[in-house]
């Protein structure tokens, strides 16, 4: 592997696949059965807004609700069944490559969903930059298992060459055509899909792709699963191939954000007292927006942290350098040592609070408004992070270290139900 962006050997390679598609006349509207991705739904408000959107809402697969796990992958296996016998999800009648759009006011982003040949780390051509939680991953492998497809895409990026050839020559060609599909979600993006399908398309974004590597930049507990999956069959098989959706960063640059922490069981007042002066601790203005400007400001001068919960934003950053001398390993690289990440796993989550990494007491939730206002209603506890900047993710995953779990957020990510994969059909 070198660092242009090319492994050695091995690279990327994407193949076409009959994709399972909504039926739009059976229902209400392709915009009201699409979901953001599992993990950035936000339960139950979310959950229950996406479900009432439509009786064939995407989440009703990604998120199936019932009493026991096994009951709700057998749920969400069966619902399939049923929407696919019913005409509601049909397969597209060819394998296709996916041209993927999205647009707002000031976004554009295009890439091609495919099902791409699944690798390890160690071979270079899909770079992990996050850890990932066991049972998430044993979870995402039961659900894909009982139903027997890839439900949504992960995101990869990867740096083309900025000409326009290969992959990139492909999508300006396609996109002049009539789309697959055209609609816009209730956050206001833009979303158009086309299929292509002719051989030498394919093979022209083949070869382009053929020599680069990929950085997850969403979706590292479902790639974990596919190769999970895939571990458990002996031969080749559909197995051996993951849903994803690759955008060239060069052309379209990702947005990077934070995800914050939900603390369930820590009220604010137990948080900022257990500090004991190892932080600095200092009270700012709201709203949200303003008081994670301060955020910023401040991370660009070392760790740093908002609290809040109890009606007020608490920043807190200086830490004390003996604390994370003692609570922090040092067999890492100084740049994974000095992130946010690092820091209030390690030394607040770990050394400070004694809080466990587990769903009963951690939750991890994109959106800080929604992460305040859940904190507020419960008594908890918000952390609210700053986003680390993509070139150190990059730095750090192509040395092969991983950051802590749920570090990063990167966008825009694919809305969920646009395109399926079926692993029993073509």
């Amino acid at each position: 592997m070198n660092t242009t962006g090319h492994a050695v050997g091995r690279g990327l390679r994407l193949i076409p696949f009959r994709g399972l598609r909504y039926v739009p006349e059976r229902v209400g509207s392709l915009a009201a059965v699409t979901s953001p991705p599992y993990d950035v739904v936000v339960r139950p408000d979310g959950l229950h807004h996406l479900e009432s959107s439509d009786p064939h809402n995407i989440v009703r697969l990604i998120l199936p609700q019932a009493g026991t796990p096994g009951a709700r992958n057998r749920q969400a296996a069966d619902t399939l069944k049923r929407w696919l016998a019913e005409g509601v999800l049909a397969p597209d009648p060819v394998p296709a490559l996916y041209v993927y759009e999205q647009r707002t006011a000031d976004t554009l982003q295009r890439g091609v969903i495919g099902a791409l040949a699944l690798s390890p780390a160690s071979e270079g051509v899909v770079l992990p930059h996050e850890d990932v939680m066991a049972d998430v991953v044993a979870d995402r492998a039961d659900l894909m298992r009982a139903a027997g497809a890839h439900l949504e895409p992960l995101l990869l990026s990867y740096a083309g060459d900025g000409g326009r050839s290969g992959a990139t020559a492909v999508i300006d060609r396609v996109v002049e055509r009539i789309p697959l599909l055209t609609t816009t979600t209730e956050d206001g993006v833009g979303h158009r899909l086309w299929a292509v399908t002719d051989p030498a398309e394919h093979a022209e974004i083949q070869s382009d792709l053929s020599g680069r590597q990929a950085l997850i930049a969403d979706g590292h507990h479902r790639w974990a699963t596919y190769l999970r999956l895939q571990g458990e069959r002996s031969g080749p098989g559909p197995w051996d191939f993951g849903l994803v959706l690759l955008v060239d960063t060069v052309r379209h640059p990702l947005q990077v954000r934070a995800i914050h922490r939900l603390l369930h069981r820590l009220p604010v007042s137990r948080a900022l007292s257990a500090l004991d002066g190892r932080f600095r601790v200092r009270t700012v203005e709201g709203p949200a927006a303003t008081a994670l400007g301060v955020l910023a400001e401040a991370s660009a001068e070392g760790n740093a942290f908002l609290l809040a919960g109890d009606g007020s934003f608490h920043l807190i950053d200086r830490p004390d350098e003996e604390l994370l001398a003692r609570t922090i390993r040092s067999d890492r690289p100084a740049a994974w040592r000095g992130l946010d990440a690092t820091v209030l796993h390690s030394t607040l989550l770990d050394g400070v609070w004694e809080i466990p990494d587990a769903p009963e007491h951690i939750a991890y939730i994109h959106d800080a408004s929604a992460a305040v206002e859940q904190a507020e209603r419960h008594g908890a506890t918000a952390v609210l992070m700053h986003p680390v900047r993509e070139d150190v993710v990059r730095d750090l995953a192509r040395q092969g270290v991983t950051m802590p779990r749920k570090s990063t957020s990167f966008g825009p990510k694919p809305a969920t139900g646009l395109v399926l994969r079926s692993l029993d059909i073509g």
